[in-house]
């Protein structure tokens, strides 16, 4: 798999080379839009990493030029920026993600992977409903297995399918009956604390911030969601 980096941040760059080629991926790494340009007219790229604020040709224009080419290859944003008017500029001229700095290399590795997974599924005639994949997590439902960062996550069969069933409707609030009745089968009281209490297993195994949950958020008196 070839892969495109282009941020004029040296140490950046380098170290998302480091974490890429650690996956055998082949890294065209540049520190300037005038070559990563020459980079993606002549070498056959399965995806690309563009820094937004880089001189010259920024991100925005290097993936507008990407897509005008009709060139189909999934496209990643870095950039320090978080205003909401970036993100929605960018995914419209055709961008597939964008992660913000600071950041985890091991959470753009596993963008990096879940781009790539979806891009190659878009592009043949069969699709995998067994998979769900949310910014670096990935859940196998047939093989009931959790990774993240492609990490295993050991998580109990309860947990798993409470997981496995916020992340199936992703977005939607589910209460605390919803879930209980769903997962255990059972009719759901009101003093039951249940599901708190494996939400914040499962929060811990995940590595979550309570303050700041990445993946499961409390929506208060109303009950939890994976965004």
């Amino acid at each position: 798999m070839n892969v495109l980096v282009l941020d004029d941040e040296k140490e950046i760059a380098d170290l998302v080379e480091v974490y890429l080629q650690n996956e055998n991926y082949n890294v065209y790494k540049f520190y300037n839009s005038a070559d990563a340009i020459k980079c993606i007219d002549t070498i056959p790229l399965d995806i690309a990493i563009l820094d937004v604020m880089i001189q010259g040709k920024n991100g925005f224009e290097i993936c507008r030029y990407i897509r005008e080419k009709k060139l189909k290859f999934p496209v990643i944003m870095l950039t320090a920026k978080i205003e909401d008017n970036d993100k929605i500029k960018g995914l419209t001229l055709g961008a597939d993600d964008y992660i913000t700095k600071p950041f985890n290399p091991l959470e753009l590795v596993a963008r990096v992977k879940s781009a790539l997974r979806r891009y190659t599924l878009y592009n043949t005639d069969e699709k995998n409903n067994d998979i769900i994949e949310i910014n670096g997590l990935v859940i196998y439902k047939d093989e009931h297995k959790c990774l993240l960062y492609d990490k295993k996550v050991d998580l109990t069969p309860i947990e798993f399918e409470i997981l496995l069933y916020l992340a199936s409707n992703r977005g939607k609030v589910i209460s605390s009956e919803e879930l209980f009745e769903k997962v255990w089968k059972e009719k759901y009281f009101d003093s039951n604390n249940t599901v708190m209490v494996h939400i914040r297993r499962i929060r811990e195994k995940l590595g979550e911030n309570t303050k700041e949950p990445k993946f499961i958020k409390t929506v208060w008196g109303v009950g939890y969601k994976i965004e």
